[in-house]
């Protein structure tokens, strides 16, 4: 089950629109960007788990990971503000039931934290965006109901169901009602979704009495990287983790080791302003890119390099890449990295030749269906662009301005700037959104393209509390 469709009316935001600025030369920028939204809501859910205080420095604070801090909280973990509020210090402890958890449209907390209130002394209740109620969540629900959890619709207070047939939930809201611990085990789990039902289980499954055996029975298996990154956070947290047979994952039960730990720059989000240099030419520069990492956003590079870029990595961890203004058309499968689908669907609609993005069917369940959203968008104004069993066929046309709606999607929005560097007139809907994981970033991208004639230093803005 996916969000409204694109042309559902209810999908749009009442929020004034926001003219993408155009490139009027060459860009010369270095783009300062926070900590990532996957890398810190992991290892803030370890943190809350492990045996000690920890402290993370570098934190992403954006909308995502400020509702992880809140129903971490709310589960019983103390979470405190350093010097910056980059800085997070984490004191576990025992994971408290009777609360609320408000996911918001973050997929990290409605999917990894149902597995760390079945360990809670009593019921916790799940709920978020109305955007949020159409994600599927039928699979991390439906292992922990197979473990020996108590999971039920609503409030928890209707009786417990078997199946979604019978009132069993497959969506926001429900009830996990803790027992004060799990006794764990071996489960099956279709992940053809999202990678995050794998991940929600692995990162709590140390605490399970017995540890977890998770065995992957779909078809595929979408964004890999992002389960690689679990288990890579897992290990250096001390847990011990097989992962040697593919689709399967064997958490051995043990303490997490509590930690003071450096978040990496989110590389998805520096997708953008990276691809901006292809755009309108000149280089976008961005510090402290990671020499080897499990991010997906690691593609970046090579991608921007199919497309006719020039990317490159200094010795001291800067990634510059330097374009002429010329987009080629691509063929990539991005099965391991639909996140950065957006930003390549819309370099593809600026580009050359045609190109098909394959491998990202999962994109219909994210904030909204992607796959539809950005075919419709791009037809919007004026582009070609059609949907495949399994991805997009963007053929360039001639683009004219107009609204490019977002659908409460980050980084359609972020999608829609990228297309307005070039064509004049492309109002973003609900630029906002973006404080989902880049609070700020309306103003960084303006700074970005404003600093035509010496290197700007772009950096984020301030958390914005109230997204």
């Amino acid at each position: 089950m996916t969000s409204p469709a694109p042309d559902d009316a209810q999908a749009t935001s009442p929020a004034p629109a926001w003219e993408a600025p155009v490139a009027s030369g060459p860009l010369d920028a270095a783009v300062e960007v926070p900590g990532s939204k996957s890398l810190t809501n992991r290892l803030l859910v370890l943190a809350a788990l492990a045996e000690g205080p920890g402290t993370l420095h570098g934190a992403l604070r954006s909308r995502d990971a400020d509702l992880m801090i809140a129903a971490l909280r709310a589960l019983g973990a103390e979470i405190t503000e350093g010097s910056s509020p980059s800085t997070l210090h984490v004191v576990p402890g025992p994971v408290r039931g009777d609360t609320d958890v408000f996911a918001g449209l973050a997929g990290t907390v409605m999917r990894f934290l149902p597995p760390v209130a079945a360990l809670a002394d009593g019921p916790v209740r799940f709920d978020g965006d109305p955007q949020a109620r159409v994600r599927p969540m039928l699979p991390v629900l439906a292992a922990l109901r197979a473990l020996g959890v108590d999971v039920r619709a609503g409030d928890g207070s209707g009786p417990q169901a078997a199946s979604p047939a019978e009132g069993f939930p497959s969506t926001l809201p429900f009830t996990v009602l803790g027992q004060g611990g799990l006794r764990g085990g071996a489960v099956d789990v279709d992940a053809s979704a999202s990678s995050q039902f794998v991940s929600g289980l692995l990162l709590a499954a140390a605490r399970f009495d017995e540890g977890l055996t998770l065995r992957h029975v779909g078809a595929t298996l979408p964004s890999l990287p992002h389960i690689e990154m679990t288990v890579a956070t897992l290990r250096e947290a001390g847990v011990e983790v097989d992962d040697s047979r593919d689709g399967i994952w064997v958490v051995s039960p043990g303490p997490v080791a509590a930690r003071e730990v450096r978040v990496e720059p989110d590389l998805s989000n520096a997708a953008p302003f990276l691809a901006a240099a292809l755009v309108a030419g000149g280089t976008v520069s961005v510090p402290g890119w990671p020499a080897a990492t499990t991010q997906p956003g690691a593609l970046v590079p090579e991608l921007l390099t199919r497309m006719g870029g020039d990317a490159r990595l200094t010795a001291d961890g800067v990634l510059r890449v330097t374009g002429t203004g010329r987009v080629h058309g691509i063929d990539v499968d991005l099965r391991a990295a639909g996140e950065l689908a957006p930003t390549f669907a819309a370099l593809a609609a600026l580009a050359d030749s045609p190109s098909r993005l394959r491998g990202i069917a999962h994109l219909r369940g994210h904030e909204t269906d992607r796959l539809a959203a950005l075919a419709t968008e791009i037809t919007r104004l004026g582009g070609q662009a059609e949907e495949t069993r399994d991805g997009l066929v963007i053929t360039p046309r001639p683009l004219h301005g107009g609204t490019f709606r977002t659908y409460a999607d980050h980084r359609m929005a972020t999608s829609g700037a990228l297309v307005g560097l070039r064509v004049p007139g492309v109002l973003v809907e609900d630029v906002e959104t973006t404080a989902k994981t880049l609070p700020g970033f309306a103003g960084m991208w303006r700074a970005m393209v404003s600093g035509t004639s010496d290197t700007a230093r772009v950096a984020p803005a301030s958390p914005e509390r109230g997204r």
